[in-house]
């Protein structure tokens, strides 16, 4: 592991270079970006230092608001069955750390994660001295990682998905992924095609769980009480019959065309509405400048600018609220699936017994998406014009939609209890003095209980 960290300590310099005018746009464009700055660096305030110096951490990392989400519903089950265990929850996007946040408390911290600099990880990992670094879904900093296991945490990767996009590119460097990912004493993976994959890399199989996924996991929902949005729409003139078309964490160019959609569904649906929730809620002014242009009369969820009578559009920007709008929606369509590659998770919407329609492009939920398509749970598109044809063969058939919801909650039904698995499978690294056991050891335990 020395020699590969050598070369990605000389590489990522001028792969952090290459990539700054992105990242500062995109800094400049979300805002906030000046938001504890210092903490990328290991740079910390002396109240935060003065708390992460207690050392002993279960340090948490998950990179935004979808993974902080699932990091928040593992951290509740980890303290119903420990109240007074200590949690660092580490974040990389101020949307992150703002929902992070709200959880706050004596045995709880919310920092950014510093930047993968061997100085800065050695600074923030030094300081913290977790017995534990819980990684959420793909975030394996190759020094964060090296750090923390010379410091003697155990590191495990939960919710961890790794689609056959992202595998044909490490297998292109497979000796250096093996070298960093071999790193991780667990990993719980989400599906039994996603340990295929870690094992192609090069994974030792005993580290490899399948959990399940946090994500879907209804058992494992968290403590929040969902906020009932229908007195929102009621108070906009939508009536209790009104078909409401949800797009969530939508990209550029998918509000426009499901925008042009929904004017097209008008005349069969007088009364439909369109709720818009795209991904990055700093894109508002851009989003509701392409649906004014269309002639849709567009309110903002914040309450600025609002139409002042009958809008037919709700826009939300802000952040954290997607879950509770999918209990409002007659249909919901999956962002990042139609003009951009990846997909978002449909887990949610599907949780929440809706019809979900996505776009071609799905890869980052490969698996879910298959397994939806393939047993009756998700209607899957090719473009634009397919898409319209299914909103309105949906909207003309409740049934239909009911049969989708029906299918899909089967399709999640092995999920069920993944946050108390996952949890239980961390337990399994403690000793009786409540230190983690050895890598090796750590191995046959997970080995035994994979065989089980």
């Amino acid at each position: 592991m020395t020699a590969v960290r050598i070369l990605y300590n000389l590489a990522f310099p001028f792969v952090l270079l290459a990539l700054l005018p992105g990242f500062l746009f995109r800094m400049l464009k979300r805002g906030k970006y000046r938001h504890k700055f210092g903490q990328r660096f290991a740079i910390y305030s002396p109240r935060v230092r003065q708390k992460l110096s207690r050392g002993g951490w279960t340090w948490v990392h998950a990179v935004s608001v979808g993974e902080v989400l699932i990091a928040l519903k593992l951290i509740r089950e980890m303290k119903n069955r420990d109240p007074q265990l200590p949690v660092v929850l580490s974040t990389t996007t101020s949307t992150g750390f703002a929902l992070a946040s709200r959880e706050q408390g004596d045995n709880f911290e919310t920092i950014y994660n510093p930047i993968d600099f061997f100085w800065t990880a050695r600074r923030a990992v030094r300081l913290i001295r977790p017995r534990r670094l819980i990684l959420v879904e793909a975030e394996v900093w190759p020094n964060l990682t090296a750090e923390a296991k010379a410091q003697g945490a155990t590191l495990a990767l939960v919710n961890a998905r790794l689609s056959r996009r992202s595998e044909s590119r490490y297998l292109m460097i497979r000796p250096l992924a093996s070298a960093i990912f071999n790193q991780l004493d667990l990993l719980c993976v989400q599906e039994p095609a996603d340990a295929k994959r870690w094992e192609s890399l090069g994974v030792d199989a005993g580290k490899i769980l399948c959990t399940g996924s946090i994500k879907f996991d209804d058992q494992g929902e968290d403590s929040r009480v969902r906020r009932n949005f229908r007195q929102t729409l009621a108070e906009l003139g939508v009536g209790e019959s009104a078909p409401v078309i949800l797009a969530g964490s939508t990209h550029s160019g998918e509000e426009r065309l499901i925008g042009e959609i929904v004017i097209g569904l008008k005349k069969d649906f007088p009364s439909i509405f369109y709720l818009v929730v795209p991904r990055h809620a700093e894109r508002w002014r851009e989003v509701r400048e392409q649906l004014d242009r269309l002639g849709l009369r567009v309110t903002l969820r914040n309450g600025e600018q609002r139409v002042l009578e009958n809008p037919d559009t709700l826009l939300v920007n802000t952040t954290g609220e997607l879950r509770d709008w999918f209990d409002q929606a007659t249909l919901v369509f999956v962002g990042k699936s139609l003009t951009a590659h990846g997909g978002q998770n449909p887990a949610e919407a599907v949780a929440a017994g809706k019809a979900v329609v996505f776009g071609p492009n799905m890869e980052n939920f490969s698996s879910l998406a298959a397994q939806l398509v393939r047993e009756g749970g998700a209607s899957q598109v090719a473009d634009a014009t397919e898409l319209e044809q299914k909103f309105r063969e949906l909207l003309f058939h409740p049934e239909r939609r009911a049969e989708l919801a029906a299918n899909a909650a089967k399709c999640l039904e092995a999920h069920r209890g993944a946050t108390a698995r996952t949890c239980r499978a961390l337990e399994e690294f403690e000793s009786l003095r409540g230190y983690y056991r050895t890598s090796h050891d750590v191995t046959e335990r997970a080995r035994a209980a994979r065989g089980k």
